[in-house]
């Protein structure tokens, strides 16, 4: 059993123009060890993640001036911060809302009400994958034109570089570490999201459909990701 990871040094960003959740949210990220940062609108939240550089944020979706969606964007284009991780926060539950937002670049999503220790534990699950300890794994891989670099954090196709999310360059080098292995849905949504249930596989799905997009010259007839009916995917490339 693997120990839990030291939060001590990690600060986490939470934004939400409701202070009472806030300060509920910081309670307990506190109580769990973790550094809080907060934040009430989505201007002071850029200029604070560029300023602090944060672990993490938790961002909620309807903010007074710039929404959720709005600052996720811009984190993902900015070269500075754009490998934060984002769970988003949300009070509306249409699936066509939390996909826009997975498609963003947001790693993940709980919506409200919300149980303040799932919270938590969503936080120390997305940490775990974007910033686990690597050290024993391969550096660099490679498929074809895709090159992975575990280290760098970097993806290129064909030399150029491919911008992924935090949570998509680990559904990547997933696949890249085990070319040929066909992944079932809910082992791929454990290994990758943190969780094995059937809405993240819907959130898996998502995400699969965004590296495709980036990765593959025709997304709906794929050569690296390929769909194993009834099971779930595999890459199909040949790593050097």
């Amino acid at each position: 059993m693997k120990p839990e990871m030291s939060t001590t040094n990690q600060r986490i960003l939470v934004v939400d123009d409701d202070r009472e959740i806030v300060r509920l949210i910081r309670s307990y990220l506190e109580q769990a060890g973790f550094q809080v940062l907060t934040a009430n609108d989505g201007n002071t939240a850029l200029h604070m993640m560029r300023r602090e550089n944060p672990s993490l944020v938790i961002l909620d979706l309807m903010l007074p001036d710039r929404d959720g969606w709005d600052v996720t964007r811009m984190v993902r284009t900015d070269s500075a911060i754009k490998n934060i991780p984002i769970i988003m926060l949300t009070a509306r539950v249409e699936d066509t809302d939390k996909i826009i937002g997975l498609e963003l670049g947001a790693d993940d999503y709980v919506t409200k009400p919300f149980n303040p220790r799932e919270v938590v534990a969503r936080v120390r699950t997305v940490l775990r994958r974007t910033l686990g300890d690597s050290s024993a794994r391969q550096h660099l891989i490679q498929a074809g034109d895709l090159m992975l670099d575990v280290n760098q954090h970097q993806v290129t196709l064909a030399g150029k570089h491919v911008e992924l999310t935090p949570t998509e360059f680990k559904l990547l080098h997933t696949f890249m570490e085990a070319p040929g292995y066909a992944f079932a849905r809910a082992d791929l949504a454990e290994r990758v999201l943190g969780f094995d249930s059937e809405s993240l596989e819907r959130t898996l799905d998502s995400h699969i459909k965004n590296l495709r997009r980036k990765i593959e010259h025709d997304p709906s007839q794929p050569v690296y990701i390929q769909t194993v009916y009834g099971i779930g995917y595999r890459f199909a490339g040949t790593n050097s």
